[in-house]
């Protein structure tokens, strides 16, 4: 079975594509580079030089693939709609990789939320998440149109990359602030709270998607949460550095930007995957995101500065 996947020289996508191809799929990835995809060539991925505005490459990879995997952006309009358009009437599936900030509130690290959303929890999205929100949903709608439309939902994902890039997008930045600082950092009070899941425990979820889930899915991926203090404490004991700090978010967008500082590092995003449990019968193995930033974590050397 022939799979072509976006991002494939990414850390979800190339995580994915290192799990079809133990699987035995053969695995076609989209890459920007010659260096991508040299690297992405010696794990046994074919690459396709090309960017999500490639329209020509992506319908003729869309057409000859027997499924399609999006991991490259959660939010680039024209490439989902290029390769759905490619897919129509095929039913053959197309998954794609969403993030948990759609839900994410506006709290700046001040407070936490006690409200945890399942698949069918109504939502209020915030302004800056209402493209993406909007995306989703011509996704799962796509099922209409003879697509087997499926939306993976990752929140915060730990542990360290299968493919050719090894960094998450969560965790490694409060790492490198860290260092180059040498004062861990968390955004206002750090008491937001997020879900997270192992990327090992990923991958397992969109094998068993790409067999099982039928057209219309749409999954939350976690196994278990924390606040964002908890995580950037095991931060500052793992480098070896002092109490965390609070940091205004003002300032932490200096460092991070907006969207990083305010929905990735300041906001609430708290789910739930008992669908993917009961539906998929996945059933993710790794439960602290503690254990591994304290004990597994790659820490890049460098000079920590006080």
């Amino acid at each position: 079975m022939n799979i072509f996947i976006t991002g494939a020289a990414g850390y979800i996508g190339g995580s994915v594509a290192t799990r079809l191809l133990e699987a035995g799929y053969q695995v076609r990835g989209l890459v920007r580079t010659q260096e991508q995809a040299d690297r992405i060539k010696r794990l046994g991925i074919t690459p396709v030089i090309g960017t999500l505005e490639d329209q020509d490459i992506l319908t003729r990879e869309a057409k000859q693939a027997d499924a399609v995997i999006n991991a490259a952006s959660s939010d680039h309009l024209a490439s989902v709609i290029t390769m759905l358009n490619a897919l129509e009437g095929s039913h053959k599936a197309f998954i794609h990789t969403s993030g948990s900030s759609v839900i994410g509130d506006d709290a700046r690290g001040e407070w936490k939320s006690d409200k945890v959303f399942a698949e069918d929890t109504p939502v209020t999205i915030v302004p800056e998440k209402a493209a993406r929100a909007a995306l989703d949903k011509l996704i799962i709608d796509a099922a209409q149109r003879g697509v087997r439309s499926v939306i993976l939902c990752n929140t915060m994902i730990y542990g360290t990359g299968l493919g050719a890039s090894q960094d998450s997008v969560q965790i490694p930045p409060l790492v490198a602030q860290a260092q180059k600082s040498g004062i861990a950092r968390y955004v206002g009070l750090g008491v937001n709270v997020w879900s997270n899941v192992h990327i090992k425990d990923v991958v397992e979820l969109y094998l068993l998607a790409l067999k099982n889930a039928v057209a219309s899915s749409f999954y939350f991926v976690e196994n278990g949460e924390a606040s964002y203090a908890e995580i950037v404490a095991a931060i500052a004991k793992r480098l070896k550095l002092g109490a965390p700090q609070s940091w205004p978010v003002d300032e932490a967008i200096k460092e991070w930007g907006f969207g990083h500082a305010v929905y990735s590092f300041g906001s609430n995003s708290r789910v739930t995957a008992e669908k993917a449990r009961k539906e998929l019968a996945w059933q993710p193995q790794y439960t602290s995101v503690f254990e591994w930033i304290e004990n597994d974590m790659k820490v890049k050397t460098g000079a920590i500065h006080s």
